[in-house]
């Protein structure tokens, strides 16, 4: 299937705390891991695109959410192709041994939504993503894999729920409350 044969594609962001400084001899396994996985994610059928730090390979420099949070943010033809890569391929034994490198989960670390095709979600939408999956559940604006919702419902539910107001615009008398990404 192309590219062209969807209209919306599923992005995902996981997030993750370092046990270790990334250059601590105990994180090299993981280190070394990176580029193999990232290589098969790029040749992975349904693979649209994922965020590299400028000059480099990953985005593991990338720390938006902290500076002890690695992120991952990718695009995929549908859920289906993502799951395939997650759990069917070599990414499986970096996520069986993530206690060796990442704490323990005691939130949501990983957020599912669906985006035009063609659209490269930024880290700051990401991040409110997750935000909004860690304060209302899930939806289906934001979810999981165990919670996951069509890109006709997320159609669907983005025109029945006007979209957020965004910070520094005019405010109205009795503004929503926006969730904080500094959070995460």
């Amino acid at each position: 299937m192309t590219a062209s044969a969807h209209a919306s594609h599923l992005a995902q962001l996981n997030v993750a705390t370092l046990l270790h400084p990334f250059d601590d001899p105990r994180m090299a396994p993981f280190v070394e891991m990176l580029d193999p996985v990232n290589a098969a994610a790029d040749g992975a059928p349904g693979f649209v695109w994922r965020l590299v730090e400028e000059g480099a390979a990953d985005a593991t420099g990338l720390r938006p959410a902290g500076e002890d949070v690695v992120v991952n943010l990718s695009v995929w033809q549908t859920r289906e192709a993502l799951w395939d890569f997650s759990y069917r391929s070599g990414h499986l034994e970096v996520m069986r041994r993530r206690r060796e490198w990442f704490e323990r989960h005691v939130q949501a670390h990983l957020v599912l939504w669906w985006v035009p095709a063609g659209h490269r979600p930024t880290v700051a939408e990401a991040l409110e993503r997750l935000a909004d999956l860690r304060v209302h559940g899930p939806s289906p604006r934001a979810f999981t894999f165990a919670s996951a919702y069509t890109a006709a419902e997320a159609a669907q539910h983005a025109q029945a729920v006007p979209p957020a107001q965004p910070e520094g615009a005019a405010r109205t008398a009795s503004p929503a409350p926006s969730g904080d990404t500094a959070a995460v």
